[in-house]
């Protein structure tokens, strides 16, 4: 097991880990915590009641959080002509077709979302062992297949989050920054949670959020009481 810092096993002598907390109590608790130099990503956990090893339990998505994640997201979009056109001017940090798909098969990665219009899958398609593992496939579930790319690229670079459970059934994301107020990350983790709960899958049985918890980059992790989790 990791060894806790100083820092954090003194922000933990003021906290009980085993409470289960109203969100809004935990999100006070956790922003008054978060004391790094630098602007602490917010981020919440749940564990589902599902095995995403079988078809039917699958749980993968998107949602636009209300007030953004305080991340600047670089997007790169696979388009021609007037979508090309379409894309640069919705703020797409880097367009292109098989110059594109050279650029990254040469090691070049620096964008966290990838969008392509539905013509291009053929190119995108031989990127699948370079994009595939890092989460960066254009999928048409996620609205990153599709004729609409400048809605695409506007919707990535407000703040929205992508999210797919993994092996354990675990699902997570960032919701915001420590500088966010309480009512923000409030708001963008209720949001969240909301999608996540609209996502269960039809194989899904018995409890579906079974635990719910949240923490900064660098502070103690709380639970928030899944009973109350997705209330408006």
């Amino acid at each position: 097991m990791a060894k806790q810092g100083k820092r954090l096993k003194d922000a933990y002598k003021s906290l009980d880990r085993d409470a289960l907390l109203d969100l809004p109590e935990v999100v006070k608790s956790i922003k008054a915590a978060a004391s790094a130099k630098f602007d602490e990503t917010i981020e919440i956990s749940m564990n589902l009641g599902i095995d995403p090893r079988h078809a039917d339990q699958q749980v993968r998505g998107a949602v636009a959080l209300p007030h953004g994640t305080g991340k600047s997201v670089r997007v790169a979009v696979f388009a021609r002509n007037e979508k090309a056109d379409e894309a640069r001017a919705a703020g797409a940090d880097e367009v292109g077709a098989e110059d594109l798909m050279e650029k990254i098969q040469g090691g070049w990665l620096e964008f966290d979302r990838c969008v392509a219009t539905p013509d291009m899958m053929a190119i995108v398609g031989r990127l699948g062992k370079v994009l595939g593992p890092r989460n960066l496939m254009p999928n048409p579930k996620l609205g990153t297949v599709t004729p609409n790319v400048g809605e695409a690229v506007k919707k990535a670079k407000a703040g929205e989050v992508q999210f797919r459970a993994e092996k354990a059934g675990i699902v997570h994301a960032g919701v915001g920054k420590a500088s966010f107020t309480e009512e923000q990350i409030v708001e963008n983790a209720r949001a969240f949670i909301n999608a996540i709960a609209a996502a269960r899958p039809a194989g899904a049985k018995g409890t579906y959020i079974k635990r719910v918890s949240m923490s900064s980059t660098m502070g103690p992790g709380l639970k928030v009481d899944p009973a109350t989790a997705t209330t408006a």
